[in-house]
């Protein structure tokens, strides 16, 4: 099923990443704008923090409601608290490259994905990708090589399973998560060109959001598409399910190409659609 019956709640952005629905609002960062904002399903929005000296990526909500946000180029996690942003971890040791995406789990465990390499990427870049288990101790551990730009991260709500989104891979890796937090490889599914942010609904089906495709698409536990969000003539970057009962897909998007991008230039947008199953997991 194809269509595209979006409502606009939020316009005129640069770049919009990382939605996580938490305590009644959708949180994201404007990555270009180097901002953590929110807003409600009104679209009444909120510039809750600016980074000073590093660009803003993933998201993710700690057990006890802080956020946490990492950021791409010094390697970095914070906590934000207070109104504040407060150290949380350091991950210029672990990480071999930029880090991006992120996802924290119910138990308080932070998932990030390093590219392994530099942006802009290198044209010759291979499957130098890892992800970084970074526990609420604040110790760091690698638990996934192997991947091809990993990008949007999300996990099951019963912490047995992670997903997560390779761009240059064009599928989505999916993992088996040990009590410990390990990742056991299990299998690749295909997900739409240049697949960047990820939700998991309460089926076990995986929203992705293509790239390349201008599309948000919904792939079943076999990896059919059984759904497709248009968004014609825009990027589509990520997504997430919140709202009442998490029935409502919050797709960001962008009028941009990875050109423009490198040029900064780019226009943000976060539209909103009815899914007919609700959300489940992380985020």
């Amino acid at each position: 099923m194809t269509e595209t019956g979006l409502t606009t709640l939020l316009d005129g952005g640069k770049y919009y990443e990382a939605p996580r629905w938490h305590d009644g609002r959708l949180w994201f960062v404007d990555c270009l704008a180097r901002t953590l904002l929110s807003i409600d399903l009104t679209g009444e929005c909120r510039t809750h923090a600016t980074f000073e000296d590093d660009t803003p990526c993933g998201t993710g909500v700690l057990p006890d409601g802080r956020l946490v946000i990492l950021t791409m180029f010094r390697k970095r996690l914070f906590v934000f608290e207070r109104s504040k942003l407060v150290p949380y971890a350091d991950l210029s040791g672990a990480a071999t490259g930029v880090i991006d995406d992120m996802i924290v789990d119910g138990l308080g465990r932070a998932y990030v994905g390093d590219l392994g390499f530099k942006l802009p990427p290198p044209s010759r870049r291979g499957a130098d990708g890892r992800i970084i288990l970074v526990m609420p101790d604040g110790t760091a551990r690698i638990v996934a090589e192997g991947l091809r730009f990993p990008n949007g991260i999300a996990i099951s709500a019963d912490h047995r399973r992670l997903v997560v989104a390779e761009m240059d891979g064009e599928c989505v890796a999916d993992y088996e998560i040990a009590p410990d937090g390990d990742l056991k490889f299990l299998r690749r599914l295909p997900c739409g060109r240049e697949p960047d942010g990820i939700c998991l609904d309460s089926a076990g089906a995986v929203w992705v959001a293509a790239y390349a495709e201008d599309a948000f698409i919904r792939i079943d536990d076999k990896g059919m598409e059984v759904r497709r969000v248009r968004v014609p003539g825009r990027r589509a970057i990520a997504c997430a399910l919140g709202g009442d009962e998490r029935r409502t897909l919050f797709c960001l998007s962008a009028a941009t190409s990875h050109e423009d991008l490198g040029r900064g230039k780019s226009s943000a947008r976060i539209d909103a659609i009815a899914a007919e199953v609700p959300g489940a997991g992380y985020p």
